[in-house]
Parts: C-alpha cells; sequence; structure tokens
C-alpha cells in the first residue's frame, strides 16, 4: 500500500504518527498546518486525512476530533516510513555495563539485559532463556537455609545456571553430597533431557541406593530443570513504566489486559519463539497477533544466538501501540546482538 500513497500522504501520516507517539492523544489538521514544513492548509491537510481515513490508515475516536492512527497505518508505518534512530553513546554504554559483570552466568546475563532494557525504554522487557540443550560439566546442591537449596549447573560451553528449589526443612548435609554425588555419575556429559528419563526411572524401581530425603532432592532439582529443558523460561521486568504515561481510563484498561496478557506466559513463549525462523527484529502489532488483539500492544524483539549461529532465545519490549519505534527498535537490536557476542566470546 505504501506505493499507492503520494509524498504528500506519506508526509503527513508520519507527522500523525509522530504527533500520536509523543502524545497519545488525535492529531487535527490546523496543528499539523503550524507544524508543517510543507506549505499546506488547513483543508488540504483534512482532504488528505480523509484519504487516509478510507485507506484504512487513520481513524477518528470522536465526531470532530483529530486523526489516530490504526494498526494499520502503524504497521505501515514501521514497515515503510519510519527512519530508525541510532542509540547514544551513553545508552549503548549503560547496557554493556549493566551486562558486563554476568556473562558467564546465564541466568544473571538474561536478567541485566532485560532490566537495562527495561530502564532505558520505560516499557516492560522480556527475555526468551534458551532450552538447556548444552551437555553438562558439573552439578551441584549447595544448602543456603532450612528448606532452600541451591542447584548449579555447569554446561560445557561454561554457562552457569543458578535456579532455589524446595526441600526437606531436616535436610542433612550429606543429603546434599549423596545427590550431588549420584547426578553427577548420570549426568555428566549428557543434557538434562537425555538423562532424565532413565533417572526418573532408576529413583522410581528404587535401584539407587539413596535415602528418602536424597531422593527427594534429587526429584526436585530435576523436576526443575526438566521443564525448562522442554518448554524455555521467559522473565519479565519493568511492568511499572507501563503505568507511568496513562493518559485516560481507556489507556488504563488496555494496560490492565496487556498485564493479563503478560501472565499468560505460554502464549507469551509461542509467541517469542517465532523469531526462531526469522533474522533481525521482529514487530508484533496489535492484531498481527491474537494475544494482542484486545490489548492495543506492540512488541518489539530480537533474537541472539550462540556460538553456533543458532538462535537460542529472545530479548525484547512490549507496551502500548504508541511506543517509540525509531528508538526502541535500535535498542533492542544492540541488546540481543550484545547478548550474542558475550555468548560467543566466553566459549
Amino acid at each position: 500500500m505504501i506505493t499507492e500513497l503520494n509524498q504528500r500522504s506519506r508526509e503527513i501520516l508520519r507527522r500523525i504518527i509522530e504527533s500520536y507517539v509523543e502524545t497519545g492523544e488525535p492529531v487535527g489538521s490546523r496543528t499539523l498546518s503550524k507544524r508543517f514544513s510543507m506549505n499546506l492548509s488547513p483543508a488540504t491537510i483534512r482532504n488528505v486525512m480523509a484519504d487516509l481515513e478510507d485507506s484504512g490508515l487513520l481513524f477518528a475516536p470522536h465526531t470532530s476530533a483529530g486523526r489516530m492512527p490504526t494498526e494499520a497505518g502503524l504497521r505501515l508505518f514501521v514497515d515503510g516510513i519510519l527512519e530508525v534512530g541510532n542509540l547514544t553513546e551513553k545508552e549503548r554504554n549503560a547496557i554493556d555495563v549493566q551486562c558486563a559483570g554476568t556473562q558467564n552466568n546465564l541466568e544473571g546475563l538474561l536478567e541485566d539485559a532485560t532490566q537495562a532494557l527495561s530502564g532505558l525504554s520505560r516499557c516492560a522487557s522480556l527475555v526468551l532463556a534458551p532450552k538447556a540443550k548444552s551437555p553438562l560439566r558439573h552439578i551441584e546442591f549447595v544448602n543456603l537455609s532450612p528448606g532452600r537449596t541451591l542447584v548449579v549447573l555447569v554446561s560445557e560451553n561454561g554457562i552457569v545456571e543458578n535456579r532455589v528449589i524446595q526441600t526437606p526443612r531436616a535436610l542433612p548435609a550429606s543429603a546434599l553430597v549423596e545427590a550431588t554425588n549420584f547426578l553427577s555419575a548420570r549426568l555428566v556429559g549428557r543434557t538434562l533431557g537425555e538423562a532424565y528419563d532413565e533417572i526418573m526411572a532408576e529413583l522410581d524401581a528404587h535401584q539407587a541406593e539413596l535415602d528418602e530425603l536424597t531422593t527427594r532432592v534429587v526429584e526436585s532439582g530435576l523436576a526443575t530443570w526438566a521443564g525448562d529443558s522442554q518448554e524455555g523460561s521467559l522473565i519479565v521486568r519493568g511492568q511499572a513504566h507501563l503505568l507511568e504515561d496513562v493518559t485516560a481510563a481507556s489507556d488504563l484498561e488496555q494496560i490492565r489486559t496487556l498485564f493479563n496478557a503478560l501472565e499468560t506466559k505460554g502464549e507469551m513463549l509461542k509467541l517469542l519463539s517465532l523469531t526462531d525462523t526469522a533474522e533481525g527484529v521482529q514487530i508484533f502489532i496489535g492484531a498481527d497477533n491474537s494475544l494482542f488483539n484486545l490489548a492495543g500492544c506492540s512488541m518489539i524483539v530480537g533474537p541472539y544466538k550462540n556460538s553456533s549461529e543458532t538462535i537460542v532465545g529472545a530479548i525484547g519490549v512490549i507496551g502500548p501501540t504508541r511506543i517509540n519505534y525509531a528508538h526502541i527498535i535500535p535498542m533492542v537490536d544492540y541488546t540481543s546482538k550484545l547478548i550474542s557476542r558475550l555468548l560467543v566470546d566466553k566459549v
């Protein structure tokens, strides 16, 4: 459709959307006339706006109001009109510094990356952690406090992942040592997925010489990690940012719906996994995905890769449809590529 618009129509659509992104308010012809670089009268602008409305790119939220972009208008803008900006050196440094200290710990790296992205974009950020496919080099159970045990897994490619599991409060230290030794003999050099069924079958058949407490440690640790290895995990940060720029009751209702969407983690994981088949930053706007039909929101997401150039996860931001696409697209792109570089550098 972009080829069907003349230069004047493209420029007016661009100005309307840029104003909408900035204020969230409808834009009138008189406002555009004052801000326009071209010498166009309000009447001429109104005629062009009417044509854009007939094409399904603009709509009037109220009688005699200005115009706002439809989702189709936003999609056309992002795909064909938007001029993507560059990150400032300060913004790049902020992301670099945030992620610099935890690149050997995958979970910590992803946590820090989402925090940095959320803070700079002022949106909610989310990341799909990769499925655990790499063979293991080391596994260990560490007592934290009564009822809480830390599971440490080190993969052969050097990634360290830590998870806290619930264990019996009266668990002796010897049980943790037994559980570590039992799993080390069966897991090292294999992925959890490869060893899970065999180990659980051995426990069920009581073939392992482990007492009841040790068995519960093993089962708890394996259950935690087996779930992650099958589905991946979702980290979401910065939801409070979505409430900072609410201008109307309708905006608040959309934010509530968006929160519900964020809680639908299974569907969100499916959406993020679409990056497995695409290169570069992907942009989902409203009805582009059934999850966003009612939420009126957009998601900008980019994939990150391992040392084999295989896409293993995705990171991005989610917010109302009027997020600053020109600024956030390069931010997501830079962050996803930074994660890829850090994963490669440490191998």
